[in-house]
C-alpha cells in the first residue's frame, strides 16, 4: 500500500512538473499516450510468448517501448512500434514549441492505431 502511495505520488509530481513546462499540444500528446500504452498491452496480452528478456530476469518493470520492441521481434507490434515513434517525435516539437511539427506527429499516430 505505501509503495502504491508513493508511485501514485511521485506520478502526480511529474504530471505537475510536466503541467508546468506543456507544450502547444502536451495534453493530446499524453491521451494519445494512453491509448497507445493500452493498445500495447492488449496486443502483448493476445499474442505469441516469448523467452523473457534479461531485464525481465533482473526483475526490471517493462516500458510500453520494450513491450513494442519485444512484440517486433515476434512480428507483432509493428503499429503500436510506429505510434511510440510518432509520440517520441510529437514530444520534440511539442518541446520546441512547434505546433504543426507536433500536429503532423499526432495524425500519424492516429494513423498508427486505426490500423
Amino acid at each position: 500500500m505505501v509503495h502504491r502511495l508513493i508511485l501514485l505520488g511521485g506520478a502526480f509530481l511529474a504530471l505537475m512538473i510536466q503541467a508546468s513546462h506543456a507544450g502547444p499540444c502536451t495534453p493530446e500528446i499524453d491521451g494519445l499516450q494512453a491509448q497507445v500504452d493500452a493498445r500495447i498491452d492488449a496486443v502483448a496480452g493476445s499474442g505469441r510468448a516469448a523467452a523473457e528478456s534479461t531485464a525481465a530476469l533482473q526483475q526490471h518493470q517493462p516500458t510500453p517501448a520494450s513491450i513494442a520492441a519485444a512484440e517486433q521481434k515476434l512480428g507483432e507490434g509493428k503499429p503500436e512500434e510506429a505510434a511510440l515513434a510518432a509520440l517520441a517525435r510529437a514530444r520534440a516539437a511539442d518541446a520546441s514549441g512547434d505546433k504543426a511539427g507536433c500536429d503532423e506527429a499526432l495524425a500519424l499516430v492516429r494513423k498508427a492505431l486505426a490500423h
